[in-house]
C-alpha cells in the first residue's frame, strides 16, 4: 500500500499565471532588487487594500519591522511595547537596535494584545519615567486584534503604533483592512502566507516622507546615482523583481484565497460542533473579519486529550499540525525583559494547536483530516 502524501499546514499555491509572470521577469532580466515589477507590485497592493498610503516592497516582513522602528526613532535603550503571543521575528528587530522589548499579554477574545493591559503598562512605565517609544501589535493567525482601541491608546499617549499584519492580509476591522490603522503597517509574503512572493514583505507608511526614507535606507542609503556615496548606515532590503513578479500574480487571487480560507474554517466549524473536548477559535464577523490564515483549536481544561497527543497522531497519518507561537516573554533570549499581564497568552499556547489550512487542499485531503480528527476524539 502506498504511503499517503503529506498534508502540509499551509503550502503555497501556484498557478499558470504565477509561472507566466515570473517568466516575464526573467525574460526582461528583472530578477534583482527594484525595477518595474517591484513598482507594479507596490501599486497593486495599494489598489487591493484601497489605500493611498505609500507601500514599500521589501525582502521580508522582518526588514519592514526593522525599518518601521528606525523611522519611529527607536534607538538603543528605548522601550518598545510588544505583543507576547507572536512569532519571534516581531521582537527581534527591537533587539537589532539595542532597544528593550516590553511584552504585553493577550485578551481572551482574539488572543492578541490586550488593550487594558497595554494601557496599564504605559501608565506604570510613564509613572516611573520610562516612556515607550513604540507599540507593535500583531494580528496573529489572521485574527484581527482590537486595533481601534489600541490605536486610541497610542494616540492618547503619543506613542508610534506599528501594526504587524504579516499573517492578516485580507482581514478587516469594520471594513478597513488590517495594516492601515497604525502609523506603519507590516505585511509578509513568505511561502506559507495567504499569498506568497517566494519571500518578501512590505512596509505601509502613513506619511510619504517616511516611505521615501524607507526606500533610501533599504537601498544602502545611497545618495548618488552615478557614484558610490552613502549618507548613513543602510541595508540591502529592497524586494527583488522576480519575487515581485510572483507577488503580482498571486495578489490577483487574494479575494478567492480569503474565500477559500474561510470555507476551510467552515469545514472545521462543522467538525468541531460535534466534538466536546475542544473549541475552534473564531471571531464574530460583525466587527472583525478574519482571513483565518491558520485554524486554531483550543482544548478545554476538562478534555481528556491534549495538543501533543493530537499532533503525534496526525503526524503518523502524514497530516501536519503545529503548536502556537511560544509567548516571547518565556523565550530564553527575552526572559529577562519586562512583562505585563497574567497567564492568558500562556494558557492559550499550552492548550492549542494549528490545523492544516492551505487553500490548495483537495476534497480527499479534507476527508483524511476529518476522518483523523473524528477517530482521535472518538477513541
Amino acid at each position: 500500500m502506498l504511503k499517503p502524501s503529506k498534508i502540509a499546514l499551509s503550502a503555497p499555491q501556484l498557478d499558470a499565471n504565477s509561472v507566466a509572470e515570473i517568466t516575464r521577469a526573467i525574460e526582461g532580466n528583472w530578477i534583482t532588487a527594484g525595477g518595474p515589477f517591484v513598482t507594479k507590485f507596490e501599486n497593486s497592493l495599494q489598489e487591493v487594500l484601497g489605500t493611498k498610503r505609500d507601500i514599500v516592497a521589501l525582502n521580508s516582513g522582518t526588514s519592514a519591522l526593522h525599518l518601521a522602528l528606525i523611522l519611529a526613532g527607536v534607538e538603543a535603550g528605548d522601550s518598545v511595547l510588544c505583543q507576547t503571543m507572536t512569532y519571534v521575528a516581531t521582537a527581534n528587530p527591537i533587539a537589532y537596535l539595542g532597544a528593550k522589548p516590553i511584552f504585553i499579554d493577550s485578551e481572551n477574545e482574539t488572543y492578541n494584545m490586550c488593550p487594558q493591559v497595554l494601557e496599564n503598562a504605559i501608565e506604570l512605565l510613564i509613572e516611573k519615567g520610562e516612556e515607550p517609544k513604540a507599540i507593535i501589535v500583531v494580528h496573529s493567525y489572521g485574527i484581527p486584534a482590537k486595533i481601534q482601541r489600541i490605536a486610541k491608546i497610542a494616540k492618547k499617549h503619543k506613542i508610534t503604533l506599528i501594526e504587524d499584519a504579516a499573517e492578516a492580509l485580507g482581514s478587516k476591522v469594520n471594513e478597513q483592512y488590517c495594516g492601515l490603522f497604525g502609523d506603519y503597517g507590516i505585511l509578509s509574503f513568505n511561502g506559507n502566507k495567504i499569498i506568497t512572493a517566494g519571500g518578501g514583505g512590505a512596509l505601509i507608511c502613513k506619511k510619504t516622507k517616511d516611505a521615501v526614507e524607507a526606500r533610501h535606507l533599504a537601498s544602502q542609503a545611497k545618495v548618488s546615482a552615478s557614484g558610490f556615496e552613502h549618507d548613513s548606515v543602510g541595508y540591502n532590503y529592497i524586494m527583488p523583481g522576480i519575487n515581485a513578479a510572483l507577488g503580482i500574480a498571486q495578489l490577483k487571487t487574494l479575494n478567492e484565497r480569503v474565500d477559500a480560507k474561510r470555507k476551510i474554517h467552515k469545514f472545521y466549524t462543522e467538525i468541531f460542533a460535534e466534538l466536546d473536548e475542544v473549541n475552534l477559535f473564531k471571531v464574530s464577523d460583525i466587527e472583525l473579519y478574519s482571513n483565518y490564515w491558520l485554524n486554531v483549536i483550543q482544548f478545554k481544561e476538562s478534555a481528556l486529550k491534549n495538543p501533543e497527543g493530537l499532533r503525534v497522531y496526525m503526524e503518523k497519518l502524514e497530516i501536519e499540525s503545529r503548536f502556537l507561537w511560544k509567548p516571547l516573554h518565556l523565550q530564553g533570549i527575552y526572559s529577562n525583559q519586562k512583562y505585563f499581564g497574567n497567564t492568558t497568552a500562556v494558557d492559550f499556547w499550552k492548550q492549542s494547536l494549528c490545523l492544516p489550512s492551505g487553500t490548495g487542499m483537495t476534497a480527499d485531503e479534507l476527508d483524511r483530516i476529518k476522518d483523523a480528527l473524528i477517530a482521535y476524539f472518538s477513541n
